[in-house]
């Protein structure tokens, strides 16, 4: 009987700073993809007339800028595991099976990353001491962060 090893799988996982980075990238791109549409909305509306009363605007102004931010980051890692500033760094969000999180799992790991934020950044503070390097978000959505290379 000849006895064969199973080749193991090193999984790299993604440290604060390259995830700090990619986080940085995306906030840029999906700002300016508000700040975008709100130049848009004000052109047209210059046109038509102001809304009223200023509360009401700045009401719709943050929804809207929260909902570009969860649809943002959501539909990047439900349908290609990461978001343009995670390919710029090389990284990926998976399950704990190697999968793609699905659409609610990635919302959970948004409203988390979100929550990881609020406290000057605490949130991210695990990554320092889990072995697998997690964040707040990452434990509640139940995904881990790993070093992606390119295939060429």
């Amino acid at each position: 009987m000849v006895a064969t090893a199973t080749p193991r799988v090193v999984v790299h996982y993604a440290g604060i700073v390259t995830r700090g980075v990619a986080l940085a990238i995306d906030a840029a791109i999906a700002n300016a993809i508000v700040l975008l549409t709100a130049a848009l909305i004000a052109l047209v509306s210059s046109m038509v007339g102001d809304l009223r009363p200023q509360w009401l605007v700045a009401a719709l102004a943050a929804i809207g800028w929260i909902l570009v931010l969860v649809a943002y980051f959501s539909l990047f890692w439900t349908t290609t595991g990461q978001t343009p500033g995670m390919r710029l760094m090389q990284l990926r969000v998976m399950t704990a099976d190697g999968e793609r999180p699905h659409l609610v799992r990635s919302v959970v790991r948004v409203v988390g990353l979100g929550l990881a934020i609020i406290p000057l950044f605490a949130g991210f503070l695990p990554v320092l001491v889990d072995t697998r390097r997690r964040g707040v978000h990452d434990m509640l959505a139940r995904t881990v962060v790993v070093h992606a290379p390119v295939a060429r």
